[in-house]
This record gives structure tokens, C-alpha cells and sequence, in this order.
């Protein structure tokens, strides 16, 4: 069977055994792949320990050294590509196409880290007292918590990891429970490198599976530095409050609300594919998920039409099908909030086209659906509330910055975009007065960021950042230093103090 050739290729056997409190069940047919065993709650202040132990010795290893350790682990994640595509889509349910995408954006986040360090640098700033220099240090930080969803069970670990590692940070890591052999899989494919290289300290890294009570301690342990939290608003909520408690760093990556306007010069050869994989790709379980398309009333009519034959055409169905183009729904209780929330779209006078469960002869045990467009006749609470499904609402505007409001009216701030070739359109959207997201584009989906740019948003959206070309600094502390070379003590402002 697939499953079991996947866990031995992968070496996954040391973590499972059929009497494992953990039952890990692939979405696509409900079968379950594996058990294991979940970190018991008493072992976590002693892994915290182990990690702190390792980063006492990991930051005095200069960064570029640091570095070729990621260049290692980047060459087992490019031996070893297909394997942990196969495993993602196994485990989450997204097609292989993405799940091979997913270790693509790894293998990138590896050759990008490599690069920062060598260029982890301060400044130097101009001092007003002669013959003083200032400049700003840079030094490691500490152990860093992660904790990660399922809908990326590897790619937003590496966002993290890759850096904090040259940052000279020790890791632990608490996947999501629905996806934790990718997690270990990630972190064998990790200890390859580790013995590939010269000279590491032990617990580099530890996995640590376990639901939110798990999480809960990584969150108030004051030797987690900085803990990088990915998943709900909800979630997000009770992490910041326990990580503020303690006065320490939280980087977080919460909802996503995102919104696209189609003004009326788009280019509709452009926008069409555009709509289609921002809000079916995944399934819709990306925090990127296009989930509402605002449409200027001169191209509604033509534009709806032709998403609805497209959607009636999607292939759909078991995702290691490489024709099929959307999968399952992780679980039952994703498909039963997607039901709910067709429900009160209708009652907020919605129209639906789309969003039956299908399949379920041949997979009782799993829940493929089919994407669903609603047509809204004005933004309405439900629309305003993130279901975290293939469920696309669709108005139509008239005046663009009405459609601008609109898009900002609600409490996330993700990802948006603007369809346009009017130039003015697309530099009022992108300037201070339009959105209000973190990530802002314009011809192309708010859905498939690349590495080189900032990851994060606004509001409820936590306000983190990953990846982009400072993002080391969140897995680093800053110093400001100065070096006084002359003979004499002058004090800043002028001030004199002789005694």
C-alpha cells in the first residue's frame, strides 16, 4: 500500500507502533496510516532544557558555518523531493503537483538562508561625541518554539527553521496532530544533514507532538525566545496572551479574509485563472485563499458565468490523481463549517452554485466537495468570517474606492489584490489610502507568495513576518554599541556632570 511505502522510504517506522495513542488518518480516503506516540506533558520543561543546552554551544558557531548546515539539509530535501511530496499529499490531502511545490519552496527557503549568512549585518551610525563610534550588533536569540498547520506541514516549519538555524537558534517543533509524520520525516531528512556535518550540538532540533495543551507550554516557558505560531485567530489569541505574559516574542500568522477586485480594463484571460486557483487551490484551506471577489457591475454577468462552467469542470477526486485538481477537505468538522456557513449565506440572501459533498459512495470516509461561488448582495457577516474551505462570495461594486472599502472592512489583513490596467487603479491600491493588507498585488492572485518577500499580514492576521530579506532579524537579539577612543568622557546631549 502507498502509505506504508511512503513511512518506509521515509524511515517513519521508529515513530509508529499499532498501539500508538495517536491515530493519523490520511483526509483522502479516511484510512488510517499510522499511530504514535504523542510527548507527554511532564517531558516538555526537560526538552526546553536539552534545547537551551544546544544553543549555549550553537552561537558560537560562526553563521556562515551555521549555514552549510542548511546547505546539507537543502541537498536532502532535493534527494529526497518526491518522497515528501508524496508524504504531504498523503497526509493533508492537497494534490501532488502542490505538495511537490511545497518541497520546491523548502529546498528555496534552504538556498536563501545560505545566502543571509553571510549577510546578517549591523550598521554603523554616526556619533554626535568625537572620536566615538555607535554601531548595532546582532546576536542569536535563544531556543524557538514553532508551531505549525496542516494545510503547509512542512514549508512554514522551513520559513522558520531554516533561518533560526543560522541565526544560531535551537528549534522545537509542535506540528499540527493531523499532520505529524511530516514533521518527522522533515526532522530524520534534517538529522541526515546534521550527520553530514562537521560539528553540531545535540537536540538541535526536537519534535513535539501533542495538541494545545502542548503548545501551551512552549508558549509560557521563558525559555522559548520566540515562539512562531501558524493557524487560527482563535489560536493566535490565547498564544500571544501567555507569550505577552511573560514579556516574550510571539510571531504569528493567523486568518486570512482576502479579497479581489476585477475593475473594468482587467484582463480577463488573466483574472479567470487567477480566481479559479486562489480559491479552490488546496481545497481552500490556505490562509491565502481567495474568498471574496468583488466584480465592477459592467463585467459581473459575463465573468460569473464563465467561473461557473469552470468550476463545474474541475476535476475532483483523490489528489495523487495528477489530473484532479482539487482534493478532500482535511476532516469532517472542515466540512460541516462549510455547510453551516452556504447555510447562513442563504439565509443573508446568498445564492449558491457549487458546494455539495461528492464521492461518498466510493469514500464514506472522506469529504471531497465541490467548490462553491455565492453570490452575495452585499457583504454580510458570514462574509466577513473565515471558512476555512473551497467557498468563494462574489459582489459587484461600482465605484472603486467603495470596493477598496469593502475589501479592508473586515478583520483580517492577509493577502488582496486588484485586476486593472488602469494605472492610476493600480497605484492608488497599492498606496497608503488602499489596501490594508500585508501582501498587495496587482494582475496576478492573493494566493502562492514567493520567499524573497515578507509573508504576514495586519489586524487580526497577527502582524508576523516571514521569509523576505530581513526576516532574520525577528530569530535575533539586537545590540547597540560604543566604543569611546579618545581621552576625554563627553556625554550625549552636552550634558555636563563634573563632580
Amino acid at each position: 500500500m502507498i502509505h506504508q511505502q511512503i513511512i518506509s522510504k521515509l524511515k517513519l517506522e521508529p515513530y509508529t507502533s499499532p498501539t500508538g495513542p495517536l491515530a493519523i488518518h490520511s483526509p483522502i480516503d479516511g484510512q488510517e496510516i499510522a499511530r504514535i506516540a504523542e510527548t507527554p506533558l511532564t517531558d516538555i520543561d526537560s526538552m526546553i532544557d536539552r534545547a537551551h543546552a544546544a544553543f549555549l554551544a550553537w552561537r558560537l558557531v560562526p553563521p556562515p558555518k551555521r549555514g552549510e548546515l542548511v546547505r546539507l539539509f537543502g541537498e536532502e530535501l532535493r534527494t529526497h523531493q518526491e518522497d515528501l511530496a508524496h508524504l504531504i499529499t498523503l497526509e493533508s490531502g492537497k494534490i501532488l503537483v502542490e505538495g511537490r511545490g511545497e518541497v520546491q519552496e523548502m529546498i528555496d527557503m534552504c538556498d536563501f538562508a545560505v545566502g543571509l549568512s553571510r549577510q546578517l549585518y549591523g550598521l554603523t551610525i554616526s556619533s554626535e561625541r568625537p572620536y566615538h563610534r555607535m554601531m548595532e550588533t546582532w546576536h542569536p536569540l535563544g531556543v524557538v518554539g514553532m508551531i505549525t498547520p496542516f494545510n503547509f506541514p512542512a514549508a512554514v516549519w522551513a520559513w522558520n527553521a531554516c533561518l533560526a538555524l543560522i541565526c544560531g537558534d535551537t528549534l522545537i517543533w509542535k506540528p499540527s496532530t493531523k499532520t505529524p509524520l511530516t514533521a518527522l520525516a522533515c526532522q530524520n531528512l534534517l538529522n541526515q544533514a546534521i550527520a553530514r556535518y562537521e560539528a553540531a550540538p545535540e537536540n538541535l532540533q526536537q519534535i513535539m507532538i501533542g495538541g494545545h495543551q502542548a503548545g501551551g507550554k512552549l508558549a509560557e516557558s521563558p525559555h522559548i525566545r520566540l515562539l512562531s505560531a501558524t493557524g487560527s485567530t482563535a489560536m493566535g489569541r490565547q498564544v500571544a496572551l501567555k507569550v505577552a505574559a511573560r514579556f516574550g516574542r510571539s510571531l504569528l500568522e493567523l486568518g486570512g479574509n482576502n479579497a479581489m477586485i476585477v475593475a473594468p480594463t482587467a484582463d480577463l484571460d488573466l483574472a479567470l485563472p487567477a480566481i479559479l486557483f486562489s480559491a479552490v487551490g488546496t481545497a481552500g484551506q490556505r490562509c491565502t485563499t481567495l474568498r471574496r471577489l468583488f466584480i465592477h457591475k459592467s463585467l459581473y454577468n459575463p465573468l460569473v458565468q464563465s467561473l461557473k462552467k469552470r468550476y463545474h469542470a474541475l476535476p475532483i477526486g483523490n489528489p495523487f490523481d495528477e489530473k484532479n485538481r482539487v482534493g478532500p477537505l482535511i476532516d469532517e468538522t472542515s466540512y460541516h463549517a462549510m455547510q453551516n456557513a452556504l447555510r447562513q449565506a442563504q439565509q443573508e440572501g446568498g445564492t449558491v452554485f457549487g458546494g455539495a459533498r461528492i464521492l461518498e459512495d466510493a469514500c464514506p470516509n472522506a469529504y471531497y466537495v465541490r467548490p462553491a461561488i455565492v453570490e452575495m448582495p452585499q457583504q454580510t457577516p458570514v462574509v466577513c468570517t473565515e471558512t476555512f474551505a473551497p467557498l468563494l462570495y462574489v459582489m459587484k461594486y461600482t465605484d472603486f474606492t467603495d470596493a477598496i472599502a469593502l475589501q479592508n472592512d473586515v478583520a483580517q489583513g492577509l493577502s488582496s489584490c486588484l485586476f486593472t490596467n488602469d494605472i492610476r487603479e493600480a497605484e492608488y491600491f497599492l498606496g497608503p489610502a488602499g489596501s490594508d493588507c500585508g501582501i498587495a498585488n496587482v494582475n496576478l492572485g492573493p494566493s502562492g507568495a514567493e520567499i524573497g518577500g515578507a509573508f504576514g499580514g495586519e489586524k487580526e492576521t497577527g502582524g508576523g513576518r516571514e521569509s523576505g530579506c530581513d526576516a532574520w532579524k525577528s530569530y535575533m537579539r539586537r545590540a547597540t554599541n560604543t566604543i569611546n577612543y579618545s581621552d576625554t568622557l563627553p556625554l550625549a546631549q552636552g550634558i555636563t556632570f563634573d563632580v
